[in-house]
């Protein structure tokens, strides 16, 4: 028996495929990656925004192709995920290319879906608000060998009124301190040397648990672990950003100096719009005291533009501050309307090409300040994660390799190229010198 598996959206997402494909393999189900060999094919759904919802249904089509004779020997397709949590009885009633829907809340049973559909048997399986797994739960990592995502927490606590994510994975469930650094212990034991933090908001992790945030605890824990080289926290909501979490950012050197700051909008009108508890002047405090306590740092942000109502003075009083600001890195969303959520049925919903104008105006700008920052780095040493060999045209390898320092985060940020290097192999962690900077990338030099 062969199980195929699609994973799309978010890293967060991409460990319940891992904990799925585990539970898989030990009940005896080989993975494949050609679906036209697989058995049962699995599709884990994202439906954070419209876009992502549009690609999940257009992937669970083009894999029900398999089970057309010829095509594939698919038995059984199963669409798990957060389009199956939120849709799953109108998944099931609409798409009668599924066989099985399973939701966020139980990807733990993902073998009790295969068991009911080899049995002839539809079925729905949405589960509860709870963790889903545990440091002794079977994990097949599909990241490279060197780097691994943990999850440290599921579901969120904030109620922002855009976001559809608690009403698809709940309320904040921490895991315990012990159980994360021992399933980090293993990854390391098996030849991981960077370990990335995830949560819906990790600056809160565990709150709920032990009645005050505990990322700072988490952290110096795992520092701890001696074949640890790198840690990496994403998705730190400010509120929470205390200042024991700073300092132990600044102290800790395995930590890396990079700090993810989903700030979403810079007009205080706006933010209380999106029912965000964040002000301009607090956010400009805060990232003044990160830049003071942990030189070198690396700022990422991430907003929204077109939110119901945004005029065009709000929208140049965000522009205004990402200026001011200079984030290192910056992503930015068109506001994208989920039904359900607050802002689903507020007033003065912005034009698309309004929002698009916004976009382009916003990530040009971010291009320029990105391609300046990089630039201030020429001379300057850093440690890098060697990931592959660059090639080129023909498909040839170079003497470039590529990587990441501690300023990239992998698949949302750049790249840092190193000329010269015949040597250094994927895991290596070498030092170099940076002798140009682009928008998005840096180019070095082995020393």
């Amino acid at each position: 028996m062969k199980a195929g598996f699609i994973s799309l959206g978010c890293s967060k997402n991409l460990i319940d495929t891992e904990v799925m494909l585990g539970l898989l393999q030990q009940a005896g189900i080989e993975v494949s990656p050609d679906p036209a060999e697989a058995d049962i094919l699995i599709v884990n759904t994202c439906a954070f925004i419209e876009s992502a919802k549009e690609e999940a249904i257009t992937t669970v089509l083009s894999m029900a192709e398999y089970k057309n004779e010829g095509v594939g020997k698919c038995r059984a397709l199963i669409v798990a995920g957060c389009l199956s949590q939120r849709y799953g009885q109108q998944l099931l009633d609409e798409m009668p290319e599924a066989d099985a829907v399973i939701g966020t809340g139980a990807c733990d049973r993902i073998m009790e879906a295969v068991e009911e559909v080899l049995s002839g048997r539809r079925v729905i399986i949405v589960g509860e608000d709870k963790l889903l797994y545990n440091a002794e739960t079977p994990r097949i990592v599909t990241t490279a060998p060197y780097t691994a995502y943990l999850k440290i927490a599921e579901g969120c606590n904030n109620r922002c009124a855009f976001c559809a994510i608690p009403l698809i994975r709940g309320q904040l469930r921490s895991r315990p301190i012990e159980d994360i650094v021992a399933e980090a212990k293993r990854l390391t034991e098996n030849g991981v040397r960077e370990i990335i933090l995830l949560a819906q908001d990790t600056a809160s992790y565990g709150k709920d648990l032990y009645g005050e945030p505990k990322l700072a605890a988490l952290l110096t824990e795992l520092c701890k672990l001696e074949k640890l080289d790198w840690v990496r926290t994403l998705y730190s909501y400010p509120r929470f950003f205390n200042d024991e979490l700073i300092e132990t950012i600044a102290r800790e050197p395995k930590i890396v100096k990079y700090v993810d700051l989903p700030l979403q909008h810079g007009d205080d009108t706006v933010l209380r719009n999106m029912r965000r508890p964040d002000t301009n002047e607090g956010m400009r405090s805060l990232i003044k005291k990160l830049r003071e306590k942990i030189p070198g740092v690396c700022i990422r942000s991430t907003f929204i533009v077109g939110f119901p109502g945004e005029t065009e003075e709000q929208y140049r009083t965000l522009r205004n501050f990402v200026e001011d600001m200079r984030f290192d890195k910056l992503g930015v969303f068109t506001y994208s309307r989920e039904e359900d959520t607050p802002a689903y049925d507020m007033p003065n919903q912005v034009e698309e090409a309004v929002m698009e104008d916004r976009y382009h105006d916003l990530m040009a700008l971010q291009s320029q300040i990105s391609e300046e920052t990089n630039q201030s780095l020429i001379g300057k040493e850093l440690s890098v994660l060697v990931e592959g060999r660059d090639v080129d045209d023909d498909g040839q390898e170079k003497n470039v390799v590529y990587g990441r320092s501690y300023r990239e985060a992998p698949d949302v940020d750049g790249s840092v190229y190193v000329e010269g290097d015949e040597d250094s192999q994927p895991g290596d962690i070498i030092s170099v010198r940076v002798a140009a900077g682009f928008a998005y990338d840096v180019v070095t030099e082995r020393i």
